[in-house]
C-alpha cells in the first residue's frame, strides 16, 4: 500500500506565496494521498515524489489521479519552494519531475507497490515517455475510473519522425483481475482525427510508423541471430569419417541404384 508522504518540511518556511499555498493544500491531504515513489538528493536540497491522489475518484469525472511534487530547500535560509502538478499517468508525472532535475529512472515504482506492465511494449513506451524531455505537449487527457478502467493522454509530438502524424494518443488500460496494465501509442494527422478515434473506437489504435520500423528491425535482427546460430551449429558438426572406397563388386547403397 502507498505510504503517507513524508515531505521533510519541519523547520522550513515557504519561500514565496505559491509555496505557502501548496503547503496549505498539502496540510489537507489525508490517507487517500499516498507516495508511490520518491527520490531525495544526497545533499538534502531536493525531493521528488510521485503521489497517488485517491480523492480524485470522487472529484470531477476524468480528473487525473497522480501528483508530481518537487520540493526545493534552502538549508541556509531555512526556506522551501514547493511545485506540484496533477498528471494523468505515472510516466508523465516522472517526465514532469525529470524536467526539474530528477533522474528519470529514480522515481520508478517499486514492483510491490502497483500493478505490473503486461508486456515489453508497455515497458518500452513508459521509458520513452520518461526520457522524452520536451518532446510532448499535452493537449488533453481523461481517466475513466470505472469499467473499462483506462486513461488516455493526447499530445503533440515534436519529434521530426512524427512530422506527418504529430498527434499522439497514449492509451493505458488496466486489468484489475490480473493486476496488470498495457500502454499503447497511436498516431494521427491532427486533433480532429484523434478525437474521432476516441469517440468511435471502430478500429485498433493506429500504431506509429516508427514503431513498425523498430519492430521490423528487431525481427530482422532476430532472424539474423537465428541464421548465424544455425550456421555456427552446422559448422560445429564434424564431417562423417571417410572410409575406404568400395570394391568393384560391392553393392551400391544409393536409392534406386543398379546392381
Amino acid at each position: 500500500m502507498p505510504k503517507t508522504p513524508n515531505l521533510r518540511l519541519d523547520g522550513l518556511t515557504p519561500a514565496d506565496e505559491s509555496s505557502a499555498e501548496a503547503e496549505g493544500d498539502i496540510a489537507l491531504w489525508d490517507a487517500l494521498f499516498g507516495t508511490l515513489a520518491e527520490h531525495h538528493t544526497p545533499d538534502g536540497k531536493h525531493s521528488f515524489f510521485v503521489i497517488h491522489d485517491g480523492s480524485a475518484t470522487w472529484g470531477i469525472p476524468g480528473a487525473p489521479q497522480f501528483i508530481a511534487l518537487h520540493i526545493s530547500r534552502d538549508l541556509t535560509a531555512r526556506t522551501v519552494r514547493i511545485e506540484q502538478a496533477n498528471q494523468p499517468t505515472v510516466p508523465f508525472a516522472q517526465l514532469w519531475l525529470a524536467g526539474r532535475g530528477c533522474p528519470p529512472d529514480a522515481v520508478q515504482l517499486p514492483d510491490e507497490a502497483h500493478s505490473e506492465p503486461a508486456d515489453a511494449l508497455t515497458t518500452h513506451i513508459e521509458r520513452q515517455i520518461r526520457h522524452s524531455g520536451d518532446r510532448y505537449e499535452i493537449k488533453d487527457h481523461y481517466t475513466h475510473d470505472s469499467e473499462p478502467y483506462e486513461t488516455w493522454v493526447m499530445v503533440r509530438d515534436s519529434d521530426p519522425r512524427a512530422a506527418d502524424l504529430p498527434m499522439r494518443i497514449f492509451l493505458e488500460e488496466a486489468d484489475l483481475d490480473a493486476f496488470t496494465y498495457t500502454l499503447r501509442e497511436g498516431a494521427f494527422r491532427d486533433g480532429t482525427s484523434a478525437n474521432q478515434w476516441l469517440f468511435d473506437r471502430e478500429t485498433p489504435l493506429p500504431e506509429p510508423p516508427e514503431h513498425l520500423v523498430s519492430a521490423d528491425r528487431r525481427t530482422r535482427a532476430a532472424l539474423a541471430r537465428s541464421t548465424t546460430g544455425q550456421l555456427a551449429t552446422a559448422a560445429s558438426v564434424p564431417a562423417p569419417p571417410v572410409g575406404p572406397a568400395p570394391s568393384a563388386g560391392a553393392p551400391s547403397h544409393r536409392r534406386g541404384g543398379r546392381s
